[in-house]
């Protein structure tokens, strides 16, 4: 589904990322860990197109992606969720998932037209914030929700284009506990058929939903498995999961 060959960043003499190769199967549940500057939003950056790589190919579905544009890219299918809200604080949240959706189906150039009284666009609103559990907030202005609900708009931004690969990073980052059990939830609900790759810091998150686990140190793949041969992994606990492992 998507495949990353010998991906290299270098931002004049710093190199970024390092050789970063990797397979996602279909369906797959994929984290990504690493310690900070580790390079991983600079590779989520790659992935989706709004960085370059200095070398390397990115393959979706066996086609290499390098020479498009983000649009172009999530049109093949390719979605992400931010770190930081992206969000257009003055519309509803409603609204903003119309945008989503109707962006996502093609429809974006008629947009303030129709767009919003189409009825596939209409259904993909009331399933997406279904999913993400934002049903009532739907008539709230951006600009009154909570940083819990703004991450959960996030999602349901990426969701609404319909992808393929869903692209999340660091969907918890800055909420509490139980948003956090509300990620879990909406984490196993997503359907089967999407394929989604994760920047976490959540230990416990990152071991509850992935299917394998890719762990970065310094630009490089340092170790990738599952959740529990990354927990008897040496390396990795020397490099980032000491204070997590000593905690548990």
């Amino acid at each position: 589904m998507l495949e990353v060959r010998k991906l290299c960043k270098s931002f004049g003499g710093l190199q970024v990322t390092r050789n970063v190769s990797f397979v996602l199967e279909p369906g797959e549940r994929r984290v990504i860990l690493g310690p900070n500057g580790a390079g991983k939003t600079t590779l989520f950056n790659q992935l989706v197109g709004t960085l370059t790589p200095s070398s390397g190919d990115i393959l979706v579905q066996g086609r290499s992606v390098m020479g498009l544009s983000v649009s172009a890219r999530a049109r093949e299918g390719l979605s992400r969720s931010y770190q930081k809200n992206n969000l257009f604080e003055d519309l509803s949240v409603r609204e903003n998932l119309m945008l989503a959706a109707a962006a996502g189906q093609g429809k974006a150039r008629s947009i303030w037209r129709d767009s919003f009284r189409d009825a596939e666009v209409r259904e993909t609103v009331r399933e997406v914030a279904q999913q993400v559990a934002l049903t009532d907030m739907l008539d709230m202005p951006v600009r009154s929700a909570s940083y819990g609900s703004r991450r959960q708009l996030e999602v349901g931004l990426a969701l609404a284009t319909r992808p393929r690969i869903l692209l999340m990073d660091e969907p918890t980052s800055g909420v509490g506990p139980t948003m956090i059990e509300s990620f879990h939830r909406l984490l196993h609900s997503l359907p089967r058929e999407l394929t989604v790759l994760i920047i976490e810091h959540d230990m416990d998150l990152a071991f509850d939903v992935a299917d394998r686990i890719t762990v970065l140190n310094f630009g490089e793949v340092v170790f990738e498995g599952t959740p529990d041969e990354t927990r008897g992994n040496k390396v990795v606990r020397d490099i980032y999961l000491g204070d997590w492992q000593a905690n548990a």
